[in-house]
């Protein structure tokens, strides 16, 4: 550690999971530099029962609880950083579990800050079965370890977020408002590195249509490419993803059903043709990595014929909706759920504060 290390609060967003539990107990056995506060934003729609708050332990004392109602974890962790008096604002999901020597790695990060600092991201582990190959859902859980700037853990400098007007509310799921964040911070003039702390984020329980739901996070691509321009996906070191071939098999299939209404069945063919080796590629691609057992494999076939379509959908509709949309803070947004100035509380009921 080159100084003192710098006070920090840590956000919360949750939506009331079990493994909240297990972020704050293991939050609260890491040793070090534990941090000034601890912010728990309460972000299911209508409650059913108390947080798990205790397994705060010793910092339970710290903790604070806001309730935003549903809108999703951006406007959660906006609700949060107001709160924040701290010089560090340290995001955590309520599904990772820091190590125990979490909270020194942390110090030694932001005492290493430069003043230029904005933000300092934690490295991501994820446990994967030691017996067997990762299911597709394990995959895209692991793809974490690589992925710049989550906020999974993720210390951002107070004064940079502020200045940014923190997160674009418009990105109702977790999915792209950190790499929308992490753009704007670098582009105010700071920058962002890689820290020395660790983090483990376990896998969740999924049922087979999670890749389907995920779909959605396509109209978030084309919010980033409204706000960003289409080289974002370089500058925010993000995967870019299949949709180009999820449109190409999707038109594929659309021209199949067009040719056989109209009588052109040679055109029908050629098309569906194109179309069944799109789809049989696609559920290749995920089943050979696999554990290839009866129920992934069904798994794959079902879904990786729903997914181009819902993809190419979902893409298409975020390009209607948010063809008007200007960067956050500029004027034209289209009112498309600008984010609220950082100054204001709306939306966010303190409901369980301790003193």
């Amino acid at each position: 550690m080159t100084g003192p290390a710098p006070a920090y609060a840590v956000v919360v967003p949750t939506i009331g999971r079990p493994c909240l539990a297990d972020c704050l107990r293991a939050l609260a056995a890491a040793e070090g530099h534990p941090p000034e506060a601890v912010v728990v934003v309460d972000d299911r729609p209508d409650p059913a029962g108390p947080l798990p708050l205790d397994a705060a332990g010793p910092l339970r004392d710290r903790l604070r609880v806001l309730s935003t109602g549903g809108r999703g974890p951006a406007a959660a962790r906006n609700a949060g950083l107001r709160e924040v008096t701290t010089p560090w604002t340290v995001f955590l999901d309520d599904d990772v579990r820091v190590l125990p020597d979490w909270t020194r790695r942390l110090a030694d990060d932001l005492a290493r800050a430069a003043d230029t600092t904005g933000g300092i991201q934690g490295r991501l582990r994820v446990p994967l079965p030691a017996d067997r190959r990762p299911t597709d859902w394990e995959r895209g859980t692991a793809g974490l370890e690589h992925a710049a700037w989550a906020t999974a853990d993720m210390a951002y400098r107070t004064q940079a977020l502020k200045a940014v007007s923190g997160f674009d509310e418009r990105f109702r799921r977790a999915f792209r408002e950190d790499a929308d964040l992490a753009l704007r911070v670098q582009r105010a003039g700071w920058t962002l590195h890689r820290g020395r702390r660790v983090t483990l984020h376990p896998v969740r329980p999924a049922d087979r249509w999670v890749s389907v739901r995920a779909q959605r996070g396509n109209a978030d691509d084309a919010l980033m490419n409204r706000l960003h321009g289409r080289d974002w996906w370089d500058r925010a070191q993000a995967p870019r993803g299949r949709l180009p071939r999820h449109v190409l098999v999707t038109a594929a299939a659309l021209a199949g059903c067009l040719g056989l209404l109209t009588g052109h069945r040679r055109a029908a063919a050629a098309a569906g043709a194109l179309w069944a080796a799109g789809t049989a590629e696609f559920a290749l691609a995920r089943i050979t990595p696999g554990p290839r057992t009866p129920d992934e494999i069904l798994t794959m076939t079902v879904t990786s014929a729903l997914i181009p379509p819902l993809a190419t959908a979902h893409w298409l509709d975020g390009t209607r909706r948010h063809r008007r949309a200007a960067p956050l803070g500029t004027h034209g947004s289209g009112g498309h759920g600008r984010a609220a100035p950082l100054g204001s509380r709306r939306g966010a009921a303190v409901h369980g504060s301790t003193p």
